[in-house]
């Protein structure tokens, strides 16, 4: 299955300055993941960090290295392949507690693949690589980690303070690199290295494709809420519209039916003040009646009396006659 990564974390990656191997140097801006990777064809455990397609950790895990906590949050281990020291600043003290175990859990198990390692009988006759005199992490005591922020928060990294530190002697590397099986462990190493960077790059392209294909994906749900905000506001901008016009229909019917209820009033007035009169002229009419029935019984007795008059002058003159 070749080298496929086992366990990863994020962390600020430092390295030992070259010239003074006293103070630490940045290699990312940020905090960047850091994995373990396994190969099962060679048997080999490494340590891989990238800080865009730049690989800042390239380290191959021994049995004599030995990874050091110098803080609550930082830890530092030597590689003497790379002729350098390794530092980590981590976020928490977890973080750290837990790469320092996978370390100390790798580590074991390159030993016990490096004592069933064919390889061992190659180079019984040279000085191994990584033997004492020429491992970083012997005669070097915990260096200062820089006063960064760790993994993007505000939290500083506690350290402890530093020492000066003696460079990896000369010779042995130079007897590293003239060594036979060296150039051959060193050509196996560096096509494994171009097999995980074409890996790697792989990985980096299918991502930006994917990054780009996420880009115009959200662009479209971007431009579809867009719409979709667009017609609802145009939706509730014609409601909007409609409920004026239903206002000031109210305000309309409203006016009118006050209007109405006024005008209902005064015609209630007015009915009341006909029905009064009404009332007065009947009243009128029956004492016009009422007087009209005592003049004619006035005038009958008048008119009787006027007859009997009559009558007694008629008799008086046939008398006189």
């Amino acid at each position: 299955m070749g080298e496929q990564p086992i366990y990863s974390t994020r962390a600020h990656v430092f390295q030992i300055d070259p010239n003074t191997k006293k103070n630490w140097l940045p290699t990312s801006k940020h905090a960047v993941t850091v994995s373990y990777f396994y190969d099962s064809t060679r048997n080999v455990y490494r340590i891989i960090s990238l800080d865009g397609t730049k690989a800042i950790i390239n380290s191959t895990i021994s049995p004599n290295m030995t990874f050091t906590k110098t803080s609550q949050k930082f830890g530092q281990w030597a590689d003497s392949r790379a002729n350098t020291v390794y530092g980590l600043g981590f976020s928490t003290e977890h973080h750290l507690s837990k790469f320092a175990e996978k370390f100390a859990e790798y580590k074991e198990a390159a030993r016990l693949a490096k004592e069933k390692s064919q390889e061992k009988m190659d180079m019984a006759t040279s000085p191994s690589q990584e033997s004492p005199a020429g491992e970083l992490s012997s005669p070097l005591t915990p260096v200062t980690p820089p006063m960064e922020n760790i993994n993007g928060t505000d939290e500083i990294c506690d350290t402890t303070p530093n020492t000066d530190t003696r460079p990896e002697p000369a010779q042995n590397a130079l007897a590293f690199a003239h060594s036979p099986a060296m150039t051959k462990h060193w050509e196996a190493e560096l096509e494994a290295l171009k097999g995980n960077n074409a890996k790697l790059t792989a990985a980096l392209l299918e991502s930006t494709a994917n990054v780009k294909q996420w880009k115009q994906q959200l662009a479209a749900y971007q431009e579809e809420a867009e719409r979709l905000h667009k017609r609802e506001m145009e939706k509730l901008k014609e409601e909007l519209e409609n409920m004026n016009d239903l206002m000031e229909q109210k305000d309309s019917l409203t006016q009118k039916l006050e209007e109405m209820e006024l005008r209902s009033r005064v015609l209630e007035e007015q009915l009341a003040g006909a029905e009064q009169r009404l009332e007065e002229n009947q009243e009128e009419q029956e004492n016009f009646r009422k007087s009209l029935r005592t003049l004619l019984e006035l005038l009958d007795g008048k008119i009787f009396e006027l007859t009997e008059l009559r009558d007694t002058l008629a008799r008086l003159i046939e008398e006189a006659s």
